[in-house]
């Protein structure tokens, strides 16, 4: 399935909790329907990976801003043609890229540039839940649900170069993150 139809590229579907969303990311797509959790295909990103998910990035958007999220073979082969035009050998190629792109994306501290692994974000998340006494008790419980099970099949970026190269295009991919963020994020 691709990360596209299941609501990552441009959110046709809403996370449960959206401001959990860079630990959630960092390790699996929560298909809010079934609550399943997908686990991340860890590639070895290039420069060209980069650079075609970036100029592929707004046209994709695009075909799914506002998109029906069940699938749509018309837009999934108009996202298959973009990714190809940029570079990519299929629509899944992109989604891989972009999933690492993301995941190392959300580890990235913007003010300190240091980046940390996925696990710890995680633990980070479900502290910070915890001491949270803003949210209401069933939210909080079903988020410790969701992080658990991110938890459980967190794993630390298995290449490590692709910290350095997405570093390198960082302020580039920064907006592009925040711009998929604020989609992702439930409306106040």
């Amino acid at each position: 399935m691709s990360l596209i139809q299941s609501g990552y590229a441009v959110s046709t579907r809403r996370g449960f909790l959206g401001v959990l969303f860079p630990a959630l990311l960092a390790l699996a797509l929560f298909d809010t329907g079934s609550a399943t959790a997908q686990e991340v295909k860890q590639i070895k990103l290039t420069d060209k990976h980069i650079q075609g998910f970036m100029a592929a990035y707004e046209d994709i958007a695009k075909l799914y801003d506002g998109a029906n999220p069940e699938p749509d073979p018309r837009a999934e082969a108009q996202a298959a043609a973009v990714a190809k035009k940029n570079g990519f050998a299929s629509l899944d190629e992109y989604d891989d890229a972009s999933m690492n792109i993301a995941m190392i994306m959300s580890g990235i501290d913007p003010q300190t540039k240091k980046f940390t692994e996925p696990p710890e974000q995680i633990k980070k998340e479900i502290a910070a839940l915890k001491a949270d006494k803003s949210v209401p008790e069933a939210e909080k419980r079903e988020g410790l649900a969701q992080l658990e099970a991110a938890l459980k099949i967190a794993k630390p970026i298995q290449f490590k170069e692709n910290i350095a190269l997405v570093l390198k295009y960082f302020d580039k991919l920064a907006p592009l993150m925040q711009e998929q963020d604020s989609n992702l994020r439930p409306a106040d």
